[in-house]
């Protein structure tokens, strides 16, 4: 019971802090402080400093702002147009027409990025003014764009697999594998969504206005080549063994400098914009994830993971019954705090609930990667309702309607992972040579 209301007491001065405003990873220092003042003879500082430092000197953290760099380079770059022209010829035929560009193109995308934020604001640039030029329904657009970004979270390199990794100390291009097949099935469910809308409303799909010949098609897929070279390269090298997740990262960097140098959009401007945005975004990261450490700590020593996940265990649910649980816990706490925070928050506690109950950690990793993404689309806190709302102006419930069916192929793709494990291990366990 004394656990019960030590978790009261941390969760409130948690959304008092973040109520009233306070940046995420502040809000987590101050309930680590708190923790370690009221409920522990620990001196607070000392142990804070040294858990902080320990923490952030990982150099596996180091991938996590080479591949946000690579991803800013590339949203700078004329990738976009370019990603349209050469996508384009292939799906029109498809059915549901050049809605499929969203998905595809968010998942290529996804795959260059880590960053569904990034995605979505890349592929709707690119997508939303040529679809609506070509009379699609604005709720297909709308909807099918801001659930597939959500893709962007799983295909490697994902940021959020790199915290994850960190945090449960696995290896991030074990991870990085993990979310390869999962992703592409998750796009493919996406896609057979717009395809059974295209049946089911056959009158909102418009007609093709030109049709390609075979020769042409591939002339104009020439635009998708460097992308394509780059995306093999970067995941290629970790698959082979032949580079660990920052050495990707940084051979990703180099490759995204050289595509927007041949397309000649590489400036002055564009480098400065590119490393500044990098900046910020790593920023806000590692801030929450030293706020994260902190209470890790703090929760170490109150003794409080150990007694929850003792209750857990003390209820006897089944593994099926605690990924539920957990799900919906996850979906709960996606709606208020974004996906890397969300992450970091609960590992403490969450791990010793997984290991016990004999779940693979890596296979956990993709499991919570799915989840999150729900939480990208649901209302209030939604990231990437937002992310939509600035490229479109559209209303906030507006943009939660039309990506509701996103969200429900979404929960079925958690069954899918349940009883299809092999989804997320099978490339893991047949990495060659892994390098970490």
């Amino acid at each position: 019971m004394e656990e019960f209301y030590l978790v009261l007491i941390f969760l409130f001065v948690l959304f008092l802090l973040l109520g009233t405003g306070v940046w995420v990873g502040l809000a987590l220092f101050g309930v680590a402080y708190l923790g370690l003042e009221m409920f522990t003879s620990r001196p607070a500082g000392d142990a804070m400093l040294t858990r902080i430092w320990t923490g952030s000197s990982s150099w596996t953290l180091t991938a996590l702002p080479l591949f946000i760099w690579m991803g800013e380079i590339l949203f700078r770059s004329r990738l976009s147009q370019d990603m349209f022209r050469g996508l384009s010829p292939w799906m029109q035929r498809l059915p549901g027409g050049l809605v499929h560009v969203n998905i595809v193109g968010c998942t290529i995308f996804a795959a260059v990025s880590g960053s569904s934020a990034a995605t979505l604001t890349t592929v709707g640039k690119m997508s939303i003014p040529e679809l609506r030029k070509r009379g699609y329904p604005e709720y297909m657009t709308i909807g099918t764009l801001t659930g597939a970004a959500t893709l962007g979270l799983m295909i490697p390199p994902s940021l959020t697999l790199i915290v994850y990794g960190v945090a449960v100390e696995q290896s991030i291009s074990k991870l990085f594998m993990a979310g390869i097949l999962p992703g592409i099935v998750l796009a493919g469910m996406f896609m057979a969504y717009v395809a059974g809308w295209s049946f089911l409303r056959p009158k909102e799909v418009p007609t093709i206005a030109n049709r390609m010949s075979f020769s042409e098609k591939l002339r104009e897929s020439r635009f998708l080549i460097p992308i394509i070279l780059l995306i093999l390269v970067v995941i290629g090298s970790m698959y082979g063994g032949w580079a660990t997740a920052t050495e990707a990262a940084s051979i990703g960097v180099i490759g995204a400098f050289i595509l927007a140098a041949a397309q000649g959009s590489l400036t002055k401007q564009t480098f400065i914009d590119s490393l500044l945005g990098a900046t910020r975004t790593s920023a806000m990261i590692a801030l929450i994830l030293m706020g994260a450490t902190a209470l890790t700590l703090a929760m170490g020593f109150t003794g409080l993971p150990r007694a929850l996940a003792e209750f857990i265990e003390s209820l006897q649910l089944s593994t099926f019954s605690l990924l539920m649980a957990l799900m919906l816990f996850y979906i709960l706490l996606g709606m208020f705090l974004d996906g890397i925070s969300s992450v970091v928050l609960t590992m403490a506690i969450v791990q010793e609930m997984v290991v016990g109950a004999g779940i693979d950690l890596i296979w956990f990793g993709i499991f919570i990667v799915i989840v999150v993404e729900m939480a990208q689309i649901t209302p209030p806190i939604g990231f990437n309702l937002f992310v939509m709302q600035g490229i479109t102006n559209h209303e906030m419930g507006y943009i939660a309607k039309t990506a509701v069916p996103l969200f429900l192929i979404m929960v079925l793709m958690v069954f899918v992972m349940i009883f299809v494990p092999e989804l997320a291990t099978f490339l893991p366990e047949n990495m060659r040579g892994p390098r970490g």
